[in-house]
């Protein structure tokens, strides 16, 4: 009767072990659904203006985005003609949700001081023809959240 009772328990717990699993491998997309978020921003710069662009955001863009909330991740530049060497920019920022990133992006565009360097930096001529924006969320089984 005991061997029993703990052979039923050790089979509900197992059950409710692997239902657990199970359900673990779909929450995280569940839960990120209002969570954090990724933002994948590739810059098309203008002729002779990828100095430019990566000296405003050295000396000023980045220092505002992470004033307004954005958490930068990193910066690229491609190494082959193919992909835009010399001529894109690519970055990856976070935010805690998509709400956050649009009052992120609100806020720095109406900062002061991002319209002055923005201004200043166009001086001799616009830095960036085109912007894509790519808005995305984690998978389950991604290293990063």
């Amino acid at each position: 009767m005991i061997r029993r009772t703990l052979t039923g328990l050790v089979l509900l717990t197992a059950a409710f072990s692997l239902s657990a699993a199970s359900n673990s491998r779909t929450a995280p997309r569940a839960a990120n659904a209002a969570g954090r978020v990724f933002e994948l921003r590739t810059y098309h710069v203008n002729e002779g203006k990828l100095d430019d662009l990566n000296k405003r955001f050295r000396d000023h863009t980045c220092a505002l985005l992470t004033k307004h909330g954005a958490e930068l991740i990193g910066f690229w530049t491609p190494t082959d003609d193919k992909d835009g060497k010399g001529k894109k920019l690519i970055y990856l920022v976070a935010f805690p949700s998509r709400d956050a990133a649009k009052a992120t992006w609100k806020a720095f565009g109406e900062d002061p001081e991002w319209r002055k360097v923005y201004a200043e930096s166009h001086k001799n001529g616009v830095l960036v023809g085109k912007v894509d924006s790519v808005f995305m969320e984690p998978t389950d089984y991604s290293a990063m959240k």
